[in-house]
C-alpha cells in the first residue's frame, strides 16, 4: 500500500528488515512494514518504532494531526488505531483525534450531517474535550439550519452536566437560542433553560409572548416543557387572580360563626385591608397565556393535556377552572398508567375544586377490569366528590364494591365508607349499620377492616352505641387479624364503662391465649388489664396481675418495659411516685376522634403532573412553584421594541369580532364552573388549533365514531341552551361600552371585577355568544364526548305526581307566559307556611316573603314553584323589580320570575319563580334588584318541598317498598302526643311536614305515603304504624338516603308539636 503523497524522494530510505522492527512479537507476526512493501519517513517525528514505550511520541502523532496535510493525518489516524489494537494507551491523543474527526463533519453542507457531528460530540462524556464541545455549541447556535440550532439545544445541558463552570458561556448561547423565532428550537432551548438556569426568569420577560404565540405549533413534548416553564413564570410576574374571592370567603367565614364582639374589634382592620387592597385587573399577558393554552386541551398527547390542566389550575380564576375537567375525564379512556396520572391529579384537584369533577361523577365508576391501583385512585376521587346531594348513590356504589373478589380493594372501599361517614353526618348510622353487618362477612379481611373503621367511627359518639362494642366483643374468639384484635380491645377498654359485665371476661379470654398473641394484640391486652384495675379493681384485680406477670417474661422488651411501667403506675406501692393519683386521668383520659382525611389533602404544594407529586416526595430537580407576589411587578419588562408585535393588533381584533371563540358556549357543559373566557382566538392560534384538531383527530377510529354519533345529542342540547339565554337580560349599556373602548385583556379583566362579588363568572355571562350565531351545525371536538355529560333527569309523567282533580282544573289552562303573571297564583298565600326572604329594615322599606305552593311549575316538571310575595312599606315607588345573576350551586337551575316594572307605595305583589334544587336542601343564592338597590338574598328548601305526591295502590306501595331495604330504609321509634292520636291530626301533620300523597291501606293502625323527588323522581315511600299507648314506629324507605334521614327528623319534629 502506497501513502498518498511523500514530501521528498531525497527522504525515502529502504525498507527496515523484519529484526529491526521496535517490536520482536510485531515483526514475526507482521512481518513489520517492510513486508507489505511501506515506505517510511526516516526523519520524521514520527517515523519507526511507535510503539515504543517513549511517549514522547505521542506529540508527534498530535502534530500530524493537527497538520493541514490529509496524508499525514490519514498515517497518524492509522498508528493510532494500531496502538489501540495492541492495548496500548492513547487517551491523552483522544482531543485530538475528536477534532479531526467532529470539526470536519461540522463543517458539512448537509445540515443532517452537522446535527449528527454535534451529536456525537455532545455525547462523548469525556471532559479534556469541553473546549471543543464548547465552540461547536456556540457555532451550532448561529447555523442557518433550524434543525442544527434545535440539536445545539439539545447539547447544552450534556454540557452543563459534564462542566458546570462553563454557565456563564451557556447561558449567553441560551439567550441567543430564545431569542430564535422557529418552532422547531422554542422547546428545546426552554429545556435547556430549565436545566442550567430556570432561577434567570429576566430571560424569559423578552421572549414571553413570543412563546405563548408560539407555543400551539411548536412539538408536543416542546409544547409540555413550554408550558410547565410559563406555570413558574407566572406565578411570580401576576397576580393571583383569586386574591379578592379569597378576601370574600374569609369575610363571609368571620360573619357567619364570629359573634357581634369580635366583629366590633375587626372591623376597623378588615375596612383597612379592603382600602389598601385594589380591585383585581387580571394583567393581559396572564390572559394571553390562558387564552393560548386553552387549544391544547385537545392534544392527542395526554401529557400536553396535563400540563394545560395544571396550569389552569394554578393560574386560572376559579371559574374558569372547569374547562379542563371535560378533558381530564377524557384521558381516563386510555392506558391504564396515563389514567394512574391523571387519576393521582385529579384525586388532588377534587379536594379544592368538587364542583369540578361533579357532573362527571359516573366516569369515575370502577369497572371490574380495572387494575387495584387504578380501582382505589377512583375511590379516592369518589370519596372527594361526595356530598349530601350524591351521597345515596355512592353509597350504593360502594355495595356492589363490596363484593369484590380483589381484597385490597374491598379494605379501601370500607375505609372510604368510613369517610363518607365521618365527612357528611347525616349518614353516620346508615353507614355504621352498614359496616356492623358487614361483621358477620365469611371474609376475615373483611370484617378485620370493618372494625378498624368502626373503631373510629364510634369514637365520635360512643355513648349511643354501646350495643354495637357489645357485638364486637363477641368477635374475639372468631377474628385472628392482629389489627382487628387489637382494635376491639382498644375500644372494650377506652369505653369499658359502657361495657362493664363484658370487659372482665374479654379480659378473662385475652388473659389465656396471650402467650400467643402477636405484639400489637399483647400491648391492648395490657391496656385493656390496666383500665379495669382502675374502673373495676374487684373482678379484675389477679387477672391484671396475672397478665402483668406474664407480660414481665415476655420475649419483646417493649411488651416488658410497658409491663413494668404499667405495674409501677396503677399498684401503688412504697416506692410509687406522685403519678400514681393520677393514673386515671392519665389512662382515661378524654381522647380526640381520629380524623378520617384524604392522603391527597396537602399534595397541592406540589405542581401538579410532576414526579414529585405523584411519589408525594420532592424528587431530584424538583422546581418548587413559588407564591403569587403581593404586588405585580413591572408587566414593562414584557414590552418588545420590535414594531411587527404591535402592527397586527387592530387587524386581528377586526377578525375577532367576526370569528367564532374556541371553545363555544354550547361546548362547555359544566354549568357554573364553565370557563369565562369566551374570548376569540388570534389568526395563528386558530391555524394552530386547527392543525391541532386535525393531528388528534387521526389519534384512534374509535374516538371518531363516538364523536360523530354523538353530534345529533350536541345540537339538541345548544338548541335548549340557546332557548335559555334567549330569555335573559342584556348586559347593561355602560358597561358594554366601557368594554368596547379598552383593550381586549384589559377589558376581559376589568368587566370581571368591577362592581361585583361575581369575579369572572359577570365577565362569563356578558361575553356569552348570542344563540343566533350558532344556529349552523356544530364541529365535534374531542371534548365532546356524550357520556361525560350529566344525563338530563328522566322527565316525570305529570299524572303519576298530579292528582286527578288538579289534573281537570289545570286542563283549561294555557301555559304561556302569561301564567307567570302575578293575578293568576295570588290566592292561597297565607294556606301555607310562609318564610321571609327579606327583612322590611334590611330591605330599607321592601319586604318580602316566599311559600312553596306545591303547584306544579309551568314549563318545567323538574322546578319547585316558588310564590314571592313582595310589599313595598315605603313612600315612593319601586321599579324594575328582577332577579339578577342568580349564582346556583353546580347542577342548581333557577327561572326568574318577569320583571315588575312598578310598584306603588302601599302595594303587594306576588310572582311565582321556579328552582331546580337538585334533591337537595342548599340554597339557592340570587340577587334582588330594584333600579337603585341590589339585596343578596337566598331560599332553603325544608326537604319535605323537594318531592310531589304520588298515588299508588297499597300493592303497588308494598312492591316498591320490598325494593328499598337495607340501607334504603330508615326507621325511628316516636311517642305520639295526646292531641296527635286520631287520624285526622296524624295525616295533617304528616303532609304538613311533607308534601305527600296518601295511600290507601287496609290496617287501621297504619298510615302510608308517598312521593317522588321533583328533580330525579325517585320514590320516597313513608310508613307510620301506631303501636300500644302513645308509641309508633316511623318508616321512611328512599334510595336518597340523605333525604330520608332528614325527612324523619321533619316528620318526627311535625309529630311531636
Amino acid at each position: 500500500m502506497t501513502l498518498p503523497s511523500a514530501p521528498a524522494p531525497s527522504r525515502r530510505i529502504p525498507p527496515r528488515p523484519a529484526a529491526m522492527a521496535a517490536s520482536p512479537a510485531y515483526g514475526e507476526e507482521k512481518g513489520g512494514s517492510s513486508s507489505l512493501g511501506e515506505p517510511e519517513y526516516g526523519h520524521d517525528p514520527a517515523s519507526g518504532g511507535i510503539f515504543s514505550s517513549d511517549y514522547k511520541r505521542h506529540d508527534d502523532l498530535k502534530e500530524m494531526l493537527d497538520s493541514n496535510k490529509d496524508s499525514l493525518k490519514l498515517e497518524a489516524m492509522k498508528r493510532i488505531v494500531a496502538m489501540i489494537a495492541r492495548g496500548k494507551n492513547a487517551s491523552d491523543l483522544f482531543p485530538a483525534v475528536v477534532k479531526n474527526v467532529a470539526c470536519k463533519n461540522i463543517e458539512d453542507p448537509n445540515q443532517l450531517i452537522r446535527a449528527s457531528a454535534l451529536r456525537v460530540l455532545s455525547s462523548i462524556r469525556v471532559p479534556i474535550i469541553v473546549p471543543i464541545m464548547m465552540l461547536a455549541i456556540k457555532e451550532a447556535a448561529s447555523d442557518m439550519s433550524p434543525y442544527v440550532r434545535k440539536t445545539a439545544a439539545h447539547a447544552i445541558p450534556k454540557l452543563y452536566s459534564l462542566d458546570s463552570d462553563q454557565k456563564d458561556q451557556l447561558i449567553e448561547v441560551i439567550e441567543k437560542l430564545l431569542a430564535d423565532k422557529t418552532t422547531l428550537v422554542a422547546g428545546s432551548v426552554v429545556m435547556a433553560f430549565e436545566e442550567v438556569c430556570p432561577e434567570r426568569i429576566d430571560l424569559i420577560h423578552k421572549n414571553y409572548r413570543k412563546l405563548c404565540n408560539l407555543l400551539i405549533d411548536v412539538e408536543e413534548w416542546g409544547q409540555v416543557v413550554i408550558i410547565n416553564m410559563l406555570t413558574r413564570y407566572a406565578r411570580t410576574q401576576f397576580l393571583s387572580p383569586n386574591q379578592n374571592e379569597s378576601l370574600l370567603e374569609e369575610s363571609a367565614e368571620k360573619a357567619f360563626y364570629g359573634s357581634e364582639e369580635e366583629d366590633a374589634k375587626d372591623a376597623k382592620a378588615e375596612a383597612a385591608s379592603l382600602a389598601k387592597r385594589k380591585p383585581y385587573v387580571m394583567d393581559p399577558d396572564h390572559r394571553l397565556l390562558l387564552r393560548n393554552t386553552k387549544p391544547l386541551l385537545q392534544s392527542r398527547n395526554a401529557a400536553v393535556v396535563m400540563a394545560v390542566a395544571q396550569l389552569y389550575f394554578h393560574l386560572a380564576p376559579k371559574a374558569e377552572v372547569g374547562v379542563i375537567a371535560k378533558a381530564l375525564v377524557r384521558l381516563l379512556r386510555s392506558h391504564s398508567e396515563v389514567q394512574y396520572v391523571v387519576l393521582q391529579n385529579v384525586a388532588t384537584m377534587s379536594i379544592k375544586r368538587r364542583g369540578m369533577f361533579e357532573p362527571y361523577l359516573k366516569s369515575f365508576y370502577i369497572r371490574s377490569t380495572d387494575p387495584t391501583q387504578i380501582k382505589i385512585l377512583k375511590l379516592e376521587v369518589l370519596t372527594n366528590l361526595a356530598n349530601e346531594t350524591n351521597i345515596s348513590t355512592i353509597l350504593r356504589e360502594f355495595q356492589t364494591y363490596i363484593r369484590s373478589m380483589d381484597k385490597d380493594f374491598v379494605a379501601a372501599t370500607i375505609q372510604a365508607i368510613g369517610r363518607c361517614a365521618t365527612n357528611i353526618g347525616k349518614v353516620r348510622d346508615t353507614c355504621l349499620n352498614g359496616l356492623v353487618q358487614l361483621l358477620s362477612n365469611r371474609d376475615e379481611l373483611v370484617v378485620a377492616e370493618s372494625v378498624v373503621v368502626i373503631k373510629k367511627l364510634l369514637q365520635m359518639q360512643p355513648a349511643q352505641h354501646s350495643e354495637i362494642i357489645k357485638h364486637m366483643a363477641k368477635l374475639t374468639d372468631n377474628i385472628q387479624v392482629p389489627m382487628a384484635r387489637a382494635s376491639i380491645l382498644w375500644l372494650i377498654g377506652e369505653y369499658c364503662e359502657h361495657v362493664p359485665k363484658i370487659a372482665p371476661d374479654v379480659l378473662r379470654k385475652m388473659a389465656k391465649s396471650f402467650t400467643n398473641e402477636e405484639d400489637i394484640v399483647k400491648l391492648q391486652v395490657i391496656n385493656l388489664a390496666a383500665k379495669l384495675y382502675l374502673t373495676n379493681s374487684k373482678q379484675s384485680k389477679l387477672l391484671t396481675q396475672y397478665v402483668l406477670n406474664l407480660a414481665k417474661y415476655d420475649q419483646n422488651y417493649d411488651i416488658r418495659d410497658r409491663a413494668r411501667f404499667i405495674r409501677q403506675l396503677i399498684v401503688p406501692t412504697e416506692k410509687s411516685g406522685a403519678l400514681n393519683k393520677y393514673a386515671k386521668k392519665l389512662f382515661l383520659a378524654q381522647k380526640p376522634a381520629p380524623i378520617l382525611e384524604s392522603s391527597f389533602k396537602d399534595r397541592d404544594h406540589f405542581q401538579l403532573g410532576s414526579l414529585s407529586h405523584l411519589l408525594n416526595a420532592k424528587a431530584v430537580g424538583y422546581q418548587e412553584l413559588p407564591d403569587w407576589p403581593d404586588e405585580a411587578p413591572d408587566p414593562s419588562v414584557r414590552n418588545v421594541e420590535v414594531p411587527e408585535w404591535t402592527k397586527c393588533t387592530s387587524r386581528e381584533k377586526r377578525k375577532e369580532k367576526v370569528e367564532k371563540p374556541f371553545y363555544s358556549d354550547s361546548e362547555g357543559e359544566s354549568g357554573p364552573t364553565e370557563s369565562a373566557d369566551s374570548e376569540p382566538e388570534s389568526v395563528s392560534e386558530e391555524s394552530g388549533s386547527s392543525s391541532s384538531s386535525s393531528s388528534s383527530s387521526s389519534g384512534s377510529e374509535e374516538e371518531e365514531d363516538e364523536d360523530e354519533e354523538e353530534g345529533s345529542g350536541d345540537e339538541e342540547e345548544e338548541e335548549e341552551e340557546g332557548a335559555k339565554k334567549a330569555k335573559k337580560k342584556k348586559a347593561p349599556q355602560g358597561r358594554k361600552g366601557h368594554a368596547e373602548t379598552s383593550s381586549e385583556e384589559a377589558s376581559a379583566s376589568e368587566s370581571s371585577s368591577s362592581g361585583s362579588d361575581s369575579g369572572s363568572e359577570t365577565e362569563a355571562k356578558q361575553r356569552k355568544a348570542p344563540p343566533s350565531s350558532r344556529a349552523g351545525p356544530k364541529e365535534i371536538s374531542l371534548l365532546d364526548l356524550d357520556d361525560f355529560t350529566p344525563p338530563p333527569p328522566q322527565p316525570i309523567p305529570s299524572s303519576s305526581i298530579v292528582s286527578t282533580s288538579l289534573v281537570t282544573d289545570l286542563e283549561g289552562l294555557t301555559l304561556t307566559d302569561t301564567s307567570l303573571a302575578p293575578a293568576l297564583l295570588s290566592p292561597a298565600f297565607g294556606a301555607v307556611r310562609t318564610y321571609e326572604l327579606l327583612h322590611r329594615m334590611a330591605g330599607e322599606g321592601l319586604s318580602v316573603e316566599y311559600c312553596f305552593s306545591r303547584r306544579p311549575f309551568p314549563g318545567d316538571p323538574h322546578m319547585v314553584a316558588v310564590q314571592i310575595q313582595i310589599s313595598n312599606n315605603t313612600d315612593a315607588e319601586v321599579k324594575s323589580l328582577r332577579v339578577s345573576e342568580p349564582k346556583p350551586l353546580s347542577g342548581m337551575r333557577i327561572q326568574e320570575f318577569p320583571e315588575i316594572e312598578r310598584l306603588a307605595p302601599g302595594d303587594t305583589a306576588s310572582v311565582v319563580m321556579g328552582i331546580d334544587f337538585c334533591d337537595s336542601t342548599q340554597a339557592a343564592n340570587f340577587q334582588l334588584c330594584t333600579h337603585t338597590r341590589h339585596f343578596y338574598v337566598s331560599i332553603q328548601p325544608p326537604v319535605g318541598e323537594l318531592m310531589a305526591p304520588v298515588f299508588m295502590s297499597e300493592n303497588e306501595f308494598k312492591k316498591e317498598q320490598g325494593k328499598l331495604t337495607g340501607m334504603s330504609e330508615i326507621t325511628e321509634k316516636v311517642t305520639l302526643p295526646e292531641k296527635c292520636r286520631s287520624d285526622h291530626a296524624i295525616v295533617q301533620q304528616v303532609t304538613s311536614a311533607a308534601n305527600v300523597g296518601r295511600v290507601p291501606c287496609g290496617a287501621d293502625n297504619e298510615y302510608r305515603f308517598a312521593a317522588k323527588t321533583v328533580t330525579s323522581g325517585s320514590l320516597v315511600l313513608i310508613t307510620l304504624e301506631r303501636r300500644e299507648g302513645a308509641a309508633a314506629q316511623l318508616t321512611v324507605n328512599s334510595e336518597k338516603m340523605v333525604i330520608g334521614t332528614m325527612l324523619v327528623k321533619d316528620i318526627v319534629q311535625a309529630l311531636a308539636q
